[in-house]
């Protein structure tokens, strides 16, 4: 499947950076890349979502595999009046894009010591490329955008164990904490279907540790898309056909390490099964 997928390509990101922020986008990427247990970030914390945003662009520039998708998350709640936002993004990487078939199972890697979760998302397909344009956006036009909708998870690790905590410009500058987008099974005729069509339940190591009735993929997932849509005009990133786009979680963030195994169910749509190993160095 990722060898479809198209790379995003990122503005250079350097000439609205400090000095100092490369510097901690680069001490962020390296501690990912040696899987590398951080007790605190690595710096001072990012005063704003712009100067995050900044950092994460540097270390996509430092990071050696192409971006093919994005993951859309909620912020912390203590944050969300602070900057006045709902919503955060974070690239996917091309290497952390797995697909996996009805009732198989596959491997997801995590930062073990650090942080680390199983979110069970709706995954959207873009159908056509989307430039970098300002403009409003209705439920319309995002549905005309969106050609395929699967039953997905994202796997969402950080070498610091308490970064969900330190908040939302530390999430982003850590690359969103992606380590994962799981694309699962293929949800047909999804905009035909009623807001009851989908029950959602995840298991980890046995044990049911979320369930949910998350309503219409026209919902919640099309926001989040918007959301998506209407930063990456901000920074100048065109969407390519093909994109991947996580859509946040459904039934809650659940914990995971080395050697767990968590269980995605969509109920008539299918289910699938990810074995946890930590990272190896890059």
């Amino acid at each position: 499947m990722t060898e479809g997928l198209r790379k995003i390509d990122f503005p250079d990101p350097f000439e609205r950076i400090s000095r100092d922020d490369d510097m901690l986008s680069g001490r962020l990427v390296d501690a990912r890349r040696n899987a590398q247990v951080l007790g605190e970030f690595p710096g001072p914390l990012p005063a704003t979502l712009e100067q995050a945003y900044g950092i994460q662009a540097a270390s996509v520039r430092k990071w050696p595999d192409d971006v093919v998708g994005w993951k859309v998350a909620r912020l912390p709640p203590h944050d969300r009046e602070r900057f006045s936002a709902e919503r955060l993004v974070g690239p996917v990487f091309r290497s952390f894009v797995g697909a996996v078939d009805d009732g198989c199972s596959v491997v997801g890697r995590i930062l073990d010591g650090g942080f680390a979760v199983i979110e069970a998302e709706f995954v959207l397909e873009l159908s056509a490329s989307i430039p970098p344009e300002q403009r409003a956006w209705s439920d319309a036009d995002i549905a005309r955008y969106v050609s395929k909708a699967y039953g997905g998870a994202e796997i969402a690790s950080s070498p610091m164990p308490d970064v969900i905590e330190l908040g939302a410009t530390a999430i982003i500058s850590d690359l969103g904490l992606n380590t994962g987008v799981i694309v699962g099974p293929e949800i047909p005729d999804f905009a035909a279907l009623p807001a009851d069509a989908h029950n959602v339940r995840v298991s980890v190591d046995g044990a049911v540790v979320g369930e949910a009735q998350p309503g219409s993929i026209g919902g919640e997932p099309f926001k989040a898309l918007r959301i998506l849509i209407e930063h990456c005009a901000r920074e100048g990133i065109e969407l390519p056909r093909g994109t991947l786009v996580s859509t946040g979680l459904l039934t809650g963030a659940h914990a995971v390490r080395a050697g767990s195994l968590a269980r995605v169910d969509f109920g008539a749509f299918g289910w699938f099964e990810v074995r946890f190993e930590a990272f190896s160095r890059r």
